[in-house]
């Protein structure tokens, strides 16, 4: 799995490629593309927020604005079964 650096305010991902298995890593960009956004990264830039709101027993992501200004609310337990792991996309910056 690639290991995203986070650089500027204003990064563009150099590449992408697709989650092979299951990570807490792959569960949360899961969550946030699920929301509409490519990352924690974007979600701060386009929200202008500072902290995400996390389970603290998991870390996982529990809620997420969408674009739309309605809001996503995630369980604390794993949300991307195994069948849609391929679609998570990993950016590397």
């Amino acid at each position: 799995m690639a290991c995203v650096s986070r650089v500027d305010g204003n990064a563009k991902p150099k590449s992408m490629s697709r989650a092979k298995q299951w990570t807490g890593e792959v569960e949360n960009l899961y969550r946030f593309q699920q929301a509409g956004y490519r990352d924690e990264l974007e979600y701060k830039q386009v929200k202008q927020v500072e902290r995400i709101d996390r389970w603290p027993e998991t870390g996982f992501v529990k809620k997420l604005q969408r674009r739309d200004n309605t809001f996503y609310y995630y369980n604390r337990k794993r949300e991307c079964d195994d069948r849609d792991v391929h679609k998570v996309k990993v950016y590397t910056y």
